[in-house]
């Protein structure tokens, strides 16, 4: 089945329906394969994107693999087969999609893209799931939207007021369109330190987060990613909004932000409480000019297409079941990895596995 072919006005009948084609979704796809759902006939992926490569492809240059955080390989084939011997400086946004590419091909994955899934509606037994390449009737849905679509800025008072440029992550490109403008860059994670060091060896730059940073000296142990997955999938669980892995793990103290230390750049302000014109202000009167906001302030969740599921509890996440916290709890026909727990690279394929042994045992498909 071609993506044209799915421009029909008739529903198309499918047992399965993964949505999204990065590390999560093809993880589930290689497990449905593997447990004996055929194709196309049994399952599709719909990708939004032109490409392979999830948000990987959509990654900032620099961001190479000798810095990026890790990249974890897809069950049946290891990344590091598909990079070579001096890959160290190839952008993550070019070697992941090479690798995603590789393996939808070896593996015989059905994606279809691009294909904007638009929204997933209840229909009697089965999922009636609209996009603009026609219409899906699914007995199950895996979920693996991810988080890219979308960016998240909280709002200050001020905010539309500032004559500067404010940015998300995702939108960032190179340090180089920076140089002479100073920048606040806002945020806790991995991305607000990788581009706070960046963006400082070129400008000035100001550092700014709600809580004061938690750093991580001791290397990342398998007992300290356990505890974070527990954490997180504890919350899921309960129905309550997945929390934060970095605020359980803490940053990694690598040789870059040791430097970056020695800079003096990692000199961290508590959040300002107003924007101005030209600049950001604390509660204390305390101003700093700046030319330019980068919002390292993280992603939500894309499931706005999920909502007429009504699946969200009272709690303002989504109450959720199964093994590994993939199986959502009001519908037991849907499940989302890529989330919660199964939001890190590793996790995602696990939650795969788990999504696909699930959904084909509940609906009783498969070997």
């Amino acid at each position: 089945m071609s993506t044209d072919d799915l421009a029909s006005p008739e529903p198309h009948p499918v047992d399965v329906v993964v949505i999204g084609a990065g590390q999560a979704g093809l993880s589930a796809a290689y497990y449905l394969r593997k447990f004996g759902i055929e194709p196309e006939s049994g399952f599709v992926v719909l990708d939004h994107a032109s490409g392979p490569g999830g948000a990987w492809q959509f990654r900032w240059p620099s961001l190479t693999l000798s810095t990026v955080n890790g990249v974890h390989d897809l069950p049946g084939m290891s990344f590091a087969e598909t990079t070579g011997t001096d890959a160290e400086q190839v952008p993550a946004s070019v070697a992941v999609p090479h690798y995603f590419e590789l393996y939808e091909k070896q593996f015989e994955l059905p994606v279809h893209r691009p294909v904007h899934t638009r929204v997933v509606c209840p229909r009697e037994e089965r999922l009636r799931i609209e996009t603009d390449h026609g219409v899906f009737a699914a007995r199950g849905l895996i979920n693996a939207t991810g988080t890219w679509e979308r960016p998240f800025i909280p709002h200050y008072r001020g905010a539309e007021s500032f004559r500067g440029r404010q940015l998300h992550t995702k939108d960032y490109r190179t340090a180089a369109e920076f140089e002479g403008k100073h920048v606040v860059v806002v945020g806790g994670g991995i991305s607000a330190v990788q581009l706070l060091d960046e963006i400082s060896r070129v400008t000035t730059t100001t550092w700014v987060t709600r809580r004061e940073p938690e750093f991580r000296d001791e290397p990342f142990t398998p007992d300290i990613g356990r505890a974070a997955v527990a954490m997180v999938e504890d919350r899921v669980r309960r129905g309550l909004p997945p929390g934060s892995v970095v605020s359980v793990t803490g940053l990694p103290v690598t040789p870059a932000i040791r430097a970056a230390r020695e800079r003096g750049v990692m000199n961290r302000l508590p959040m300002f409480s107003e924007i101005l014109p030209n600049g950001v202000k604390w509660a204390d009167g305390t101003v700093i000019d700046a030319d330019v906001i980068l919002w390292c302030t993280g992603f939500r969740s894309s499931l706005d297409h999920l909502a007429p599921l009504h699946l969200r509890g009272p709690g303002g996440g989504i109450p959720m079941t199964g093994r590994l916290a993939t199986q959502v709890e009001a519908d037991p026909r849907v499940h989302l990895v890529g989330y919660g727990p199964s939001s890190s690279t590793i996790g995602a394929n696990r939650a795969g596995q788990a999504a696909a042994r699930e959904l084909t045992s509940y609906l009783g498909i498969g070997e």
